[in-house]
């Protein structure tokens, strides 16, 4: 199996710096973001002289950690990146994070990805200031709804069938499928498209019945459409995390105190309402969710059981993601 940065046509090469976007250069250090990774109101508060300079694709941000053009790199001083994203980095082209104290304020689930999924004895190499589990959101199908609290096998529900949006990631639909390749091609017969970005948009428009995405995309649309509902299967999803990693080059000091915004009230409460969901313990989200109405807050903190049963998406071996690929094609309708 392919990483996300490989997987069916999304491995791409290296793109000069000068294709980084129009923004002009800044004397100061720059974070670099894909246009909507990061929440406006904690951009809003991005320290002096810290700079945004937002990119189209997560392959540019990739280039600028890879630029061999050392003098064109030392001022990007972060990158926002998807865990599948910045684990697809060498180690030797970041730096470790150096910031214990705010690591030390996450939950456990966050130790793994902060290491990039490296080794425990190795150091941090990421902030992961956000994770959001895979959802299946469902329009004007209360018929479904009982099924798909259950388990993923709601997808291969037949009435779904040519009406279904699925991640441009075989990697989750195999997991959704536990690797079946019976089950598996059932679920690419069932499917219009391959396309969490514009899926929603298939979806608010009618075109299709049920579609799975990032659960946080969800969260300002529910207000928008009231038949539009979100569910978590019982039986757990996989979890994409947002992390912050540091080119090796990099100068500037981290703003830390900027990083621990995210962490807190204010700005914590504004995130969680924009469905962003910071991995801190449980029991302070709870605290901090209790100004948010019930429905979405039990929705952005599913009990922990549920939470338990979700994972994380590690770099798979070589021949793991060998054999995937496999399963994926012979798959195909």
């Amino acid at each position: 199996m392919l990483s996300r940065r490989q997987l069916l046509g999304q491995g791409v090469g290296l793109l000069p710096l000068a294709l980084l976007g129009s923004c002009g250069r800044s004397a100061g250090p720059r974070l670099l973001a894909c246009k909507g990774d990061l929440p406006k109101a904690w951009l809003a508060t991005l320290p002096s002289p810290w700079t945004l300079q937002e990119l189209e694709r997560s392959q540019q941000i990739v280039a600028a950690a890879r630029d061999d053009q050392a003098a064109h790199r030392d001022d990007a001083g972060l990158l926002q990146l998807s865990d599948g994203w910045a684990s697809s980095i060498p180690t030797a082209e970041l730096q470790p994070l150096g910031a214990p104290a705010l690591l030390a304020r996450l939950a456990a689930a966050a130790g793994p990805v902060s290491r990039l999924y490296g080794p425990p004895q190795s150091p941090a190499l990421a902030f992961p200031w956000a994770f959001s589990p895979w959802v299946l959101a469902l329009r004007h199908r209360p018929d479904l709804l009982d099924q798909a609290r259950q388990s993923w096998d709601v997808l291969l529900d037949p009435s779904l069938r040519g009406r279904l949006v699925l991640p441009s990631s075989p990697r989750i639909s195999i997991e959704l499928m536990q690797a079946d390749a019976s089950r598996l091609r059932r679920l690419r017969q069932a499917a219009l498209a391959y396309d969490e970005a514009n899926g929603l948009n298939l979806l608010l428009l009618g075109k299709a019945s049920a579609a799975v995405v990032p659960q946080q995309r969800l969260i300002p649309l529910l207000r928008q459409d009231p038949r539009l509902q979100v569910v978590l299967p019982a039986t757990g999803a996989p979890l994409s995390w947002q992390v912050l990693i540091r080119p090796a080059q990099a100068t500037a000091p981290l703003p830390l105190a900027w990083l621990a915004q995210v962490l807190e009230p204010p700005l914590l409460t504004r995130l969680l309402a924009a469905g962003w969901v910071p991995p801190l313990p449980r029991a302070e989200l709870q605290r901090a969710l209790r100004a948010l109405p019930g429905p979405q807050a039990s929705l952005l903190l599913p009990p922990e059981a549920v939470l338990q049963r979700c994972w994380s998406q590690p770099p798979l071996p070589a021949a793991q993601r060998l054999a995937w690929q496999t399963l994926w094609d012979a798959a195909a309708p």
